[in-house]
């Protein structure tokens, strides 16, 4: 092969595509092409498919965050060994890479199931997660609920915005049983 050839064909193998909604992609994949994209915030990976978030608006989205955060916050504060995160990635299964808007944890040195890895990422379920849903109720209500359930995820929340809407699931017997639903005032 001349230095020409080599040179040609080394650089395609080096070129990393970025991410794109509905790429199909293994966790590794999916992994390398993140962190080639320093300017992407947010992607997820549920059930091998790429997930873009859409431009986060205040109301519907950034304000119920903030909420959801500071609640939480109290909740971490007056609880010993629970810790709390906000966005974290989330290494669940080879398929699944999620990135949700708050999980709060059991330290894995008081029994908690989820552990941080070398790297710095979530490995295993927290013990709750909670999304904030406006232009995500479709996903988070549905193909996420079914993966934090298959990977012993113990409480999952759903605050669907838009709709006014709170789900509360609590894992049973390998099945999310809802705790309560309210509407909003």
């Amino acid at each position: 092969m001349t230095p020409l050839a080599q040179s040609l064909s080394s650089s395609k193998q080096e070129q990393i595509f970025p991410l794109e909604n509905g790429d199909r992609l293994t966790r590794p994949e999916f992994e390398r092409r993140y962190h080639a994209m320093p300017h992407q915030k947010k992607a997820e990976l549920i059930e091998g498919v790429v997930y873009l978030p859409s431009p986060l608006r205040f109301e519907p989205h950034a304000e119920p965050h903030g909420n959801l955060m500071t609640w939480l916050g109290l909740y971490k504060a007056m609880t010993p060994g629970v810790r709390m995160g906000d966005n974290p990635t989330v290494r669940l299964d080879l398929d699944n890479e999620p990135q949700p808007d708050a999980v709060l944890l059991i330290d894995a040195l008081a029994g908690g199931q989820c552990q941080l890895g070398e790297d710095g990422y979530l490995e295993g379920a927290p013990e709750l997660v909670a999304e904030v849903a406006a232009s995500t109720a479709a996903y988070d209500s549905y193909d996420k609920k079914v993966v934090y359930r298959r990977n012993g995820v113990q409480k999952y929340i759903v605050w669907q915005v838009l709709d006014q809407k709170l789900d509360w699931f609590s894992l049973q017997g390998g099945k999310y049983v809802p705790l309560q639903q309210t509407r909003q005032m």
